[in-house]
């Protein structure tokens, strides 16, 4: 007879073998009625995505994009507070810094996948419930249907950490009406609940309690169309009463947005918040010299050369300027100073925008030969 500890191990790795019971699983994938189910289930670490997951589900989309059986592709997050909060910065960051592979891997097939999600022939629906940030963003935004609820909180944060708001910020961010995309990059400025959708970063808005009956509803749906779908979501969105009446939260601000955030260059935005002197100029501007100048400056070119580009020509740019990153200082400072040490003392090198060359930022988006991205 087994012990009692080894019977205990035979049933585990028992578990491990069968995937839909094994709740360690990082991520579950599944069929169920018309479509395929992606769930992300890190909720420790917020559904942060990591290299494992993307190798997971980018195989999984492809399958059922070629499935005459599956219909649609929701994708959701577990623990009740993230959709996905990014990607995994630490294990990124110990790579770079090591010169290990994982660096370039990781990116590379990180837009790889949100390529995938932008071309999916599948209507893809993205349940973004929760803390929804870059690499969450990736895995959402470009996919047909996003649903937010009054628990989303959307922010591309990553001039903060030295990086820029990639997975596709350069097609997405400058499409957005007026200047809000540049501000959302450059600020890192966080849009909550009905917001991500008067944004136009969400299709719909429906109250987080009633997510469980939409998403079985959807699995419901018999041979939908994209059509089907997208009544199914609007029957939702259209009694979800929550903040209903309220403005968008950035409405008072939006002259001033589009007027000041329509430079081209950073040295011209942060002049013109400085002439403007109101009280959210200042905030802005505060809030800018937090940043990392050759983030700000690579990001500000991203996007306005990302605004005519295709979803692909972006995600190669994009792949371009991530190994710019992990070649530089500022990535790993900035993950040290916010999620490392938690100082919030970043000391960025060059320190201002003044010192940051154009040749500089001209060699980071440079083509990289053999290693550029292939889509």
């Amino acid at each position: 007879r087994l012990k009692p500890f080894n019977r205990l191990q035979v049933i585990l790795q028992h578990l491990k073998m069968s995937k839909h019971t094994d709740l360690t699983a990082e991520v579950l994938l599944e069929k169920r009625g018309g479509a395929g189910i992606i769930t992300l289930n890190r909720p420790k670490a917020l559904n942060a995505l990591n290299l494992s997951m993307i190798r997971q589900i980018y195989p999984q989309i492809k399958a059922w994009e070629q499935d005459p059986e599956t219909f649609l592709i929701i994708i959701k997050g577990t623990g009740g507070k993230a959709f996905c909060a990014g990607g995994d910065i630490r294990a990124i960051t110990d790579a770079g810094k090591a010169g290990d592979r994982l660096a370039q891997d990781f990116f590379r097939e990180e837009y790889i996948l949100n390529n995938a999600i932008g071309t999916c022939k599948k209507p893809y629906v993205a349940l973004i419930d929760g803390i929804t940030m870059g690499g969450g963003v990736g895995l959402s935004v470009h996919g047909h249907f996003r649903v937010a609820t009054e628990k989303t909180l959307f922010a591309m944060p990553e001039t903060a950490i030295g990086l820029f708001p990639d997975v596709g910020g350069g097609y997405f961010l400058p499409r957005l009406s007026g200047k809000i995309g540049y501000y959302l990059a450059l600020t890192g400025f966080r849009l909550k609940g009905r917001d991500v959708l008067k944004a136009g970063i969400a299709t719909h808005f429906v109250e987080s309690e009633k997510i469980p009956a939409l998403e079985k509803d959807l699995i419901a749906l018999k041979s939908p169309s994209t059509e089907n779908i997208a009544d199914l979501l609007n029957s939702y969105h259209v009694k979800s009463k929550i903040d209903q009446e309220k403005e968008f939260i950035l409405d008072e601000h939006m002259e001033k947005i589009n007027s000041l955030f329509s430079a081209n260059s950073m040295e011209e935005i942060v002049k013109k918040l400085k002439q403007d002197g109101s009280p959210f100029a200042i905030k802005q501007l505060e809030t800018i010299n937090k940043m990392s100048p050759t983030s700000l400056k690579m990001t500000l070119r991203q996007l306005r050369e990302g605004a005519s580009m295709s979803l692909q020509d972006v995600l190669t740019m994009e792949y371009r300027l991530s190994q710019a990153c992990m070649r530089g200082h500022d990535f790993y400072e900035g993950v040290r100073a916010v999620l490392i040490d938690k100082d919030q003392s970043p000391r960025w090198m060059p320190a201002a925008l003044e010192e940051v060359s154009d040749e500089f930022v001209d060699d980071c988006f440079k083509p990289l030969g053999n290693n550029d991205l292939k889509l």
